[in-house]
C-alpha cells in the first residue's frame, strides 16, 4: 500500500489535522517508510513465538498498608508558608 495525496487527506481529516501543502510531501514519504518498515516486519517467520499479553513476566511488587509513625499535625503545618485552621491553605487554581 502506498500513501497518495488523497490518502493522506483522509488520514488528517480523520487525526482532525490541518497539513499544509508544503507539509504534504515530506508526510507521505514519512507514512511510506513506516508501511515498507511494516511489510518488512509481516516478513518475520513468528510461528513458533507465543502471544504476549504482557511485555515482562514481572509483577509489581507491593507492599503492606500498615500504619506506621505519623507526622503530627501540628509539626506538619509549621512550616506552611499559609494555612488556616488544621489545613495547608493554597492559592485557587480552579474556577
Amino acid at each position: 500500500m502506498k500513501v497518495d495525496h488523497e490518502t493522506l487527506h483522509k488520514i488528517a481529516h480523520l487525526a482532525r489535522l490541518e497539513v499544509r501543502p508544503d507539509e504534504e510531501q515530506p508526510l507521505i514519504e514519512s507514512l511510506n517508510d513506516v508501511l515498507t518498515w511494516m511489510e518488512q516486519l509481516n516478513e518475520i517467520d513468528t510461528s513458533g513465538v507465543e502471544p504476549l499479553t504482557h511485555i515482562s513476566a514481572e509483577l509489581n511488587a507491593l507492599r503492606e498498608d500498615v500504619v506506621g509513625h505519623q507526622l503530627p499535625r501540628d509539626q506538619a503545618l509549621e512550616n506552611a508558608p499559609e494555612k488556616t485552621d488544621a489545613y495547608f491553605q493554597v492559592p485557587k487554581v480552579i474556577e
